[in-house]
C-alpha cells in the first residue's frame, strides 16, 4: 500500500481540455459564486490583448482560489488558460485537468522540475495564460510582502515575450452576511532583461504586496473603482 501512495504521490497529471465540460463547469461555477458571495466585484488594469500571452499570479487564501482563474478567465480575459495545482488535491479532484489544470508535486524536486517545463510549454500556445499561487501554500490574507517559492521566476526567466500580471483577492464581510469578493487585476510587471531568478521574485513579491494594499483600500472606499462581474 505504501508503494502504491508513493507512486500516485509523484504521478504528474497533465492538462486535457475539454470544451464540453469547460461549458457545463462555467454554469456551475457561475451559479456556486452567486449564491455564495454577496457580489463578484473586480478592478482590471490590465486586460489581454488578441495574441497576448499572460502569465497571473495570485496570493493564496481560501478554497476559492481553486475556482477564481477558472471565474476570471471565462467571464474576462477568454485565453487559453491553464493552472497549477497541488498534486493531492488533482489526485482528488480529476477533473480539474479537464479545465486545464495539471499537477505540481512540490515535496519532490524532479517531479516540481517536470510540472515547471510542462508550463513553459503550455506557454508556447497562441493566446495561452497560466495561473500560478506561488506562495504554494494556504497563507491568512495579509498585506505583508508575500514570500513565493522559486518556480514562477524560474519560469519568467526561461520565457520571452509574456505578460506577468498580479492579481489581487480579497473577501470583506461589509453590507451581508454573506462575504464581498473583490478581484484586482495589476497592470503587467516590467522585468528588466537578464534579471536572475531571485531578483525577479523579489520584484514580483513587491508588486503583489503592492497591489494587495491598495485592493484593500479600493475595497472599503466610499466611491468604489470596482464593478460587478
Amino acid at each position: 500500500m505504501k508503494s502504491i501512495t508513493s507512486k500516485q504521490s509523484k504521478e504528474f497529471i497533465a492538462a486535457q481540455e475539454s470544451d464540453w465540460f469547460i461549458r457545463l463547469f462555467d454554469i456551475y461555477v457561475r451559479n456556486l459564486f452567486w449564491r455564495k458571495f454577496e457580489n463578484v466585484w473586480i478592478q482590471a488594469e490590465y486586460l489581454p490583448e488578441s495574441g497576448d500571452r499572460t502569465i497571473y499570479y495570485l496570493n493564496h487564501t481560501s478554497w476559492w482560489d481553486g475556482l477564481i482563474p477558472f471565474l476570471l478567465n471565462q467571464k474576462v480575459f477568454k485565453q487559453r488558460a491553464r493552472a497549477m495545482m497541488e498534486d493531492k488535491q488533482m489526485q482528488r479532484h480529476r477533473f480539474f485537468k479537464k479545465i486545464g489544470a495539471f499537477s505540481v508535486n512540490l515535496a519532490d524536486k524532479k517531479s516540481s522540475v517536470r510540472s515547471l517545463r510542462y508550463a513553459i510549454k503550455s506557454m508556447e500556445r497562441e493566446e495561452a495564460s497560466l495561473f500560478i499561487y506561488p506562495e504554494g501554500r494556504l497563507v491568512p490574507f495579509s498585506t505583508d510582502k508575500p514570500e513565493f517559492k522559486d518556480g514562477l521566476a524560474w519560469i519568467i526567466s526561461k520565457l520571452v515575450g509574456i505578460k506577468v500580471v498580479p492579481v489581487g483577492i480579497y473577501t470583506a464581510h461589509l453590507k451581508s452576511d454573506k462575504p464581498e469578493l473583490f478581484l484586482k487585476i495589476g497592470s503587467p510587471v516590467v522585468i528588466p532583461e537578464r534579471e536572475d531568478v531571485m531578483d525577479i521574485k523579489n520584484r514580483l513579491e513587491g508588486e503583489l504586496q503592492r497591489l494587495l494594499i491598495q485592493l484593500v483600500h479600493d475595497a472599503h472606499s466610499e466611491i468604489s473603482p470596482f464593478r460587478r462581474i
